[in-house]
């Protein structure tokens, strides 16, 4: 995430625009403090896309989990997921 001032913002719009374009945050101070955002547009659906292979890869895990005679809670799994373990 870039913070950038005002006036630099201004005279560098199209070079920021498209920096958030590629998945960049620029934030735009004024007087040193945070002013503004400028984030890129999410696509809904690659957010639902996202959210549809996290929760088939939760059911993988879950049938991986069951073949091997094991149990787990959905708070579990979901853990184990953000700790990078599968």
């Amino acid at each position: 995430m870039r913070h950038v001032p005002v006036a630099i913002f201004k005279d560098k719009v199209s070079e920021f625009i498209a920096a958030a374009e590629q998945g960049d945050e620029i934030v735009i101070t004024r007087h040193g403090k945070a002013a503004a955002k400028l984030v890129p547009i999410i696509d809904q659906d690659e957010v639902e896309e996202r959210g549809r292979k996290a929760w088939e890869a939760l059911a993988q895990l879950r049938e991986e989990l069951r073949a091997e005679g094991k149990t787990a809670t959905i708070e579990e799994m979901i853990a184990w997921k953000n700790e990078g373990r599968r």
